[in-house]
């Protein structure tokens, strides 16, 4: 007999972020967002390894002057710890934690860990560029009913709709 998986409803899970959204506003003043995570343990990681390098580049001394005890005491490390930790112990209750690697029957494990890969690079890039992740700069920014945070949703969605058309093949 086949196991078969179950999911949380799709409007409740939409509804409880909105309510973490919502709390998390209301707590620290700020909205969501994962980047800022990273960039914390990327400066963390410089000033391990070349303290002289960050020291003296202004993007580390900008940022260093923000959270002067450590980059990797800024809440948004432990929002994603929390988001990992908590992911895994869903998967873990729920019996769907396994290290597969989903592709489409044409498509070997490495060109779909490779374009992952890719893919993730790319995202995080852009998320420096437009100085915010998807999460702060859409789901945040549309939460306080910011005019950007909607023309960044639909941008996210639009170029994720055409990037999926364009690269199908690697799928079906």
């Amino acid at each position: 007999m086949e196991k078969t998986t179950t999911y949380m409803n799709p409007y409740l899970a939409g509804f409880l972020l909105g309510l973490v959204l919502l709390a998390t506003i209301y707590v620290t003043g700020r909205g969501l967002g994962a980047s800022g995570a990273m960039k914390s343990v990327l400066i963390a990681g410089v000033e391990t390894v070349a303290p002289a390098h960050a020291a003296g580049g202004k993007f580390y001394i900008e940022y260093t002057k923000e959270h002067p005890e450590s980059p990797l005491k800024n809440w948004l490390v432990f929002e994603v710890v929390g988001v990992i930790i908590g992911g895994f112990l869903s998967g873990l209750v729920s019996d769907r934690l396994g290290f597969t690697v989903e592709k489409g029957p044409r498509v070997r494990s490495a060109v779909r860990l490779g374009m992952a890969t890719l893919g993730g690079l790319l995202f995080g890039l852009g998320a420096q560029f437009a100085r915010g992740c998807t999460s702060g700069a859409a789901l945040s920014g549309m939460a306080v009913l910011s005019t950007g945070g909607f023309i960044t949703m639909l941008a996210i969605f639009g170029t994720g709709y055409i990037v999926a058309y364009v690269f199908r093949k690697f799928w079906i």
